[in-house]
């Protein structure tokens, strides 16, 4: 007499079809000591009913005017907890893969980014990890994790859009480096690198549509066009300054 599913929600709650023979003419199903609701005859082979609450193990067992059947272990899950979730944002378009660390995630079957489902893959009871779909909208939605057990919320993720960026004031300098530049564009709050032509360079978030920077020295301390390439949670975006020699007479 098998049991589909074989494990639920501590809370209660899951339908579970019970296949068998004989079974005409149910009177009652019990999990353990308690009765389930919601008992249907579906057919002389098939029972449906909904679990009652409980925790750990408990035998499901069948009555009908013949009698009671022998009991089939089915087995309560609690709630998943989640302890972190990593990283925390990214593009709007989605595609990232998230890790979320926690307990009870051995069962999960969804990750809800918002209003939106993704499917999970369970490394173990611990960690899994998730694809993240594309979000609406940039911004906050809330993260749950759907289980045997039940669903858990409790996290956020930031969809954010790639960053532009517009024409550096002052666009040239000299290559020993040192000047300071204006960065304007969109979508900079979240920069985590400014290079020149590759080089890292020293910088800080003014605002959404600023950033400022100090040019780093060049790699072969000549003048010559350089790549101003920032980088954000939300991607990147490029740009274009000049090193030129100072004045000699």
């Amino acid at each position: 007499m098998p049991l589909s599913p074989n494990q639920g929600s501590s809370g209660g709650g899951t339908t579970v079809t019970i296949t068998g023979t004989n079974l005409s003419g149910t009177t009652a199903v019990k999990f353990g000591s308690k009765p389930a609701t919601a008992v249907t005859n579906v057919s002389p082979t098939q029972v449906t009913a909904v679990s009652p609450s409980g925790s750990g193990t408990v035998g499901v067992t069948v009555t009908t005017p013949g009698g009671t059947s022998n009991p089939i272990s089915f087995f309560y899950v609690g709630a998943p907890f989640k302890s972190s979730l990593s990283p925390t944002s990214g593009v709007t378009a989605g595609g990232g893969t998230v890790t979320i660390n926690g307990t009870g995630l051995s069962t999960a079957t969804a990750v809800n980014f918002g209003a939106v489902t993704a499917t999970p893959t369970v490394l173990s009871d611990s960690q899994l990890t998730v694809v993240v779909p594309a979000g609406a909208a940039p911004g906050p939605v809330s993260v749950s994790v759907t289980t045997a057990g039940g669903t858990n919320n409790g996290f956020t993720y930031t969809y954010v859009d790639g960053p532009t960026i517009g024409t550096l004031t002052p666009d040239s300098g000299p290559p020993t480096g040192g000047t300071a530049v204006t960065i304007p564009g969109t979508g900079l709050t979240t920069t985590q690198s400014v290079t020149f032509d590759g080089i890292p360079a020293p910088f800080t978030v003014i605002n959404d549509t600023t950033v400022s920077a100090v040019t780093p020295p060049t790699g072969d301390g000549e003048p010559g066009p350089a790549e101003v390439v920032v980088t954000t949670t939300g991607g990147t975006a490029a740009g274009d300054f000049t090193y030129v020699n100072g004045p000699g007479i």
